[in-house]
């Protein structure tokens, strides 16, 4: 399932018992408004059991996409919920970017192939430069809990990047210093920041604490430095390294 990265393309794969058709949108940047390819999956070709899958040849990692699907009429007794004209996150994207997301228009009827959230052909290669699972005796541990979005916040932390992944890595002096042995990362994966009480966007605020995570397998683009160019995972990668070179421990906060 996913997009993975193979050596001579992309295969892409994605799960739904109901779907009837299936539309796979590559995009060539994560703020392209239009398509670079619209691929129709076949129901005899590209279909096994209830995965749907398409290769696409000579494709490079770096390249967006959003999928599309139509499916039963919608119906509150078999619970289904397909608009094929909604453009969907692939729930297994190692990625995502939402620079150009608008949660009303994916909430209100028509396409929303311009304002919709898109999904990353990511590199999964890294240099872990002999990074090991960091062991530890549990009885032993002196955890602090912190936000990721929240710790670096304050232009007092005097961070060059505040609230990213990479303003952590300059505060690891510090937390040395208080003598801890690990970080418990409140959630981290990709949430939707839009994802508030009505009236509240008016006011210019944003849902903090991410306890809304749409994509569990992509860190969270907010706490990147450069979310456009899809460097999501080396910079998390990166501060998990720089944190065991410190030898500190990190605990992730799945919800």
């Amino acid at each position: 399932m996913g997009a993975k990265l193979k050596l001579d393309g992309v295969n892409f794969s994605i799960f739904s018992r109901h779907a009837t058709s299936v539309e796979l949108f590559l995009y060539d940047s994560a703020d392209s408004l239009e398509p670079i390819q619209t691929i129709h999956l076949e129901n005899e070709l590209n279909k096994t059991f209830y995965s749907w899958h398409v290769h696409v040849h000579e494709l490079p990692a770096g390249t967006w996409y959003t999928w599309r699907m139509d499916g039963p009429d919608n119906s509150s007794e078999a619970g289904y919920s397909f608009d094929k004209e909604k453009h969907l996150l692939d729930p297994l994207a190692r990625v995502v970017n939402d620079k150009l997301w608008n949660r009303s228009d994916a909430c209100l009827p028509g396409d929303n192939g311009h304002t919709a959230m898109r999904s990353l052909v990511a590199d999964n290669s890294y240099d872990w430069e002999g990074d090991t699972p960091f062991s530890f005796k549990s009885e032993n541990a002196i955890i602090y809990e912190m936000h990721v979005g929240g710790f670096t916040r304050d232009k007092l932390s005097g961070v060059q990047n505040p609230g990213t992944f990479s303003a952590l890595i300059e505060k690891i002096p510090y937390l040395k210093a208080l003598g801890i042995s690990h970080v418990e990362l409140m959630p981290v994966m990709a949430f939707d920041e839009q994802d508030i009480p009505r009236g509240t966007a008016s006011l210019g605020l944003k849902n903090y604490w991410g306890y809304s995570t749409h994509s569990f397998f992509s860190p969270h683009p907010g706490y990147c430095v450069t979310p456009e160019k899809g460097t999501h995972i080396e910079e998390f990668r990166d501060l998990v390294k720089a944190l065991h070179k410190a030898e500190i421990g990190v605990i992730m906060d799945v919800v």
